[in-house]
């Protein structure tokens, strides 16, 4: 199971910003990736949430919302998600409790991705030694399809990446 949290975020939709706490047992019957990122405006940082952003259509229609969480504040996240044009939720972790929770934590925030199901288990994840690559929309995105049900009513067990 994934450990619950709640986090204060920031979303901004056509100019607005909308401010609320995210608590993650609240959206149990919703696929949800967790992109933990080191730092608002950073260029890796971007150009990962600038991608998921650019993709977003896709986790949409698997049915999956995706939060961003990093260790900046509202204000930061307001900011950043302005200038990029971020529609999705970014979460604040000042203190790094949630990131140390999933074992995204080393001496900063580890670039980690985290996939939970509708039940609020985590089916796939992955925690980056080293943060100067992370995964791609379209990897997180074939990881979503695996959890649909087939036509015969199952689903499938994510694998681990390689």
């Amino acid at each position: 199971m994934a450990p619950d949290f709640v986090l204060p975020g920031v979303r901004v939709v056509d100019g607005v910003a909308e401010r609320a706490d995210y608590r993650l047992s609240e959206h149990r019957d919703t696929p949800t990736v967790l992109a933990f990122y080191p730092a608002d405006a950073s260029k890796v940082c971007t150009e990962q949430l600038c991608s998921y952003q650019d993709e977003f259509g896709g986790f949409d229609a698997l049915g999956a919302q995706v939060w961003g969480i990093s260790p900046q504040g509202l204000e930061s996240h307001e900011d950043f998600a302005r200038s990029k044009g971020l529609t999705f939720p970014l979460l604040a972790d000042v203190d790094g409790a949630v990131a140390e929770q999933f074992g995204a934590m080393g001496k900063t925030f580890r670039r980690s991705v985290f996939i939970i199901d509708g039940n609020g288990v985590v089916r796939w994840s992955h925690v980056a030694k080293i943060g100067f690559g992370y995964r791609k929309a379209i990897e997180i995105r074939e990881q979503l399809r695996l959890l649909l049900p087939t036509p015969g009513g199952k689903s499938f067990t994510l694998a681990a990446p390689e």
